[in-house]
């Protein structure tokens, strides 16, 4: 009644609950846990790093923006400032 096949698939079977079950009182243990908890504040504190990283880049990146419009504005009113020179220049020179 029971071939290999059968009693194999149910060798099988058994061993996967048995693995399972010390597998889950293996990873609900104490030193478990202990891992666990140096694991997240590992995480937290590399989350951390990179945040403060991010924010450095980020105000960074604002001061070039910044510096960056300033140096526009001052390029285009040098530029008002020739084109108005130029119109009255070439007007005095003809006189």
């Amino acid at each position: 009644m029971w071939n290999i096949c059968k009693l194999q698939k149910a060798g099988i079977f058994l061993g996967g609950v048995l693995f399972g079950t010390a597998g889950v009182k293996i990873l609900s243990g104490r030193d478990a846990k202990k891992v666990y908890t140096n694991c997240t504040a590992a995480a937290l504190r590399a989350k951390d790093c990179v945040m403060k990283t991010a924010t450095t880049v980020q105000e960074n990146a604002e001061d070039i923006l910044a510096e960056a419009k300033q140096i526009n504005e001052k390029r285009e009113a040098k530029e008002t400032v020739c084109e108005t020179e130029e119109c009255c220049g070439s007007g005095n020179s003809e006189e």
